[in-house]
């Protein structure tokens, strides 16, 4: 099993970002969560099988329709009290 945090910047707020993002992550069967940040951007906790988080990253680099992508951070870590499911914080 593999982790990794995202950390996505751009207009990535207010664009159903964290929901298109939990739903991408649940066709992939991976756990985690998607939260905003105070300074605009918005965090991703996938855990998962390497591939599943690797598709979800191409996948944040563009985001859905309203979404402007302007940098993503990838860090490897744990599982960051994961938990079950994929959650909208």
């Amino acid at each position: 099993m593999a982790a990794a945090r995202f950390i996505v910047g751009g207009k990535v707020q207010g664009v159903f970002f964290r929901a298109s993002t939990r739903e991408q992550a649940l066709k992939s069967g991976l756990r985690g969560y998607a939260k905003n940040l105070a300074d605009g951007s918005v965090e991703v906790l996938a855990v998962g099988d390497a591939e599943s988080i690797d598709a979800l990253e191409a996948w944040l680099r563009v985001g859905p329709p309203k979404a402007q992508v302007d940098t993503l951070v990838r860090v490897a870590t744990g599982d960051g009290g994961a938990g079950e499911g994929f959650a909208v914080l």
